[in-house]
């Protein structure tokens, strides 16, 4: 039997989890558990959540005690400028992960807690953290720097460090297998996008810029988060509507992007939306795709000569009129889409002509990650 992975994504209420086998990419088992904590669910906590998953992994036949587990992965949200490689997990290090929650208060937290939970339960296997913000950690100086006080920064570790790391180098590998050619012979624009939507700018299998920042908020129009807004918003609706900070930090962070202009983030219930008439939800979606238009383009400038542009994740797999409408009137700029593969979702949707190459690539964060355990306890062997 394969060595096996199981993969755990902790969320603030949710906590996904996935039995991989690395070498064969073969997930044997996946599942998620929801509504933790909340009134009327029966998960109470992370760690009931935990238990319920591996009762779930027993109903499918499945014993992590002879399944051929090598690691548990966790995917932790936010490194800091200290880790940006897959880290063993000891005492010492979650205590680290614990600090680092001031710069990620809604995502390190409860994956700090699924970690801590997951130890004890399973104790006698190695856990690995894998971070989100790893991939963008030598962005280049120019991209990462916010034009604030030079002192105030170093203080705080502000910077722009980037999220869904881990998605963006998994498809940008997969690109350029795809194509045939090393990722170091490629410059590439990968556009995830889902609930959370990040794109990022890759010259010769290195990142030079990415859209999120010091915190997945900043960038591209979201789910229920703002992206790109004025940073005086914060100050005027302190002063002139009297609201905290925090209520603030809640609303750019849950009520704000598609859901807060149309009142819907699913954008299947969207499309239907707008078919039916409905002007908020036609104003969200061009928002959207207004904003997702100027990163392309911002990114085909400061990569010079761009080879592919990639569409992953939720949105980005699966929203023909999306990838249709982001790139329209673009062949001038080397971008050409045929319009038959993109409506049959086909992986290739550029026309043969088109001088850059335009995929949709489905990301496998899970199976990355489990790879990144497999990789750092072989170094360590």
């Amino acid at each position: 039997m394969d060595s096996t992975v199981l993969v755990i994504n902790c969320g603030s209420s949710s906590l996904k989890f996935q039995l991989i086998e690395p070498d064969s990419a073969t997930s044997r088992a996946t599942g998620m558990v929801e509504r933790i904590g909340e009134e009327s669910s029966l998960v109470a906590d992370h760690g009931t959540a935990l238990r319920r998953a591996f009762e779930m992994l027993a109903e499918d036949g499945i014993n992590l005690q002879a399944c051929g587990l090598v690691a548990v992965g966790h995917r932790v949200v936010h490194g800091g400028k200290e880790f940006h490689r897959p880290t063993v997990l000891d005492d010492s290090v979650v205590g680290r992960l614990k600090e680092l929650s001031a710069l990620a208060p809604l995502h390190n937290p409860p994956a700090v807690l699924g970690i801590e939970v997951a130890r004890k339960l399973l104790p006698d296997v190695p856990h690995v953290a894998v971070f989100d913000t790893a991939f963008f950690h030598d962005l280049p100086a120019a991209a990462a720097t916010y034009a604030i006080d030079h002192g105030l920064a170093e203080e705080w570790h502000i910077r722009r460090y980037g999220f869904h790391g881990t998605s963006h180098r998994y498809v940008s590998e997969r690109a350029a297998a795809f194509l045939g050619r090393p990722p170091d012979g490629l410059n590439q624009i990968v556009l995830h996008l889902g609930n959370g939507s990040s794109a990022s700018a890759i010259a010769a299998g290195r990142p030079v810029d990415t859209s999120m920042g010091l915190t997945p908020l900043e960038g591209l129009v979201m789910g229920t988060r703002s992206g790109d807004v004025d940073p005086s918003i914060v100050g005027y609706l302190w002063r002139a509507a009297k609201m905290g900070v925090g209520e603030i930090e809640s609303m750019l962070n849950h009520r704000s992007g598609i859901l807060g202009l149309a009142g819907e983030r699913d954008f299947r219930r969207l499309h239907e939306l707008i078919e039916s008439g409905d002007g908020s939800a036609q104003l969200a979606y061009d928002v959207f795709i207004h904003r997702l238009r100027k990163y392309i383009g911002a990114y085909l400038a400061v990569l010079g000569h761009t080879d592919v542009v990639s569409f992953t994740a939720g949105i980005g797999e699966n929203d023909p009129a999306v990838r249709r409408d982001a790139l329209a009137g673009m062949a001038e700029l080397g971008i050409k889409v045929d319009e038959d593969r993109n409506a049959k979702g086909a992986r290739r949707i550029s026309q043969d002509d088109s001088p850059i190459t335009v995929l949709v690539v489905p990301t496998n964060e899970g199976l990355a990650i489990a790879r990144d355990c497999v990789s750092v306890l072989g170094r360590r062997a």
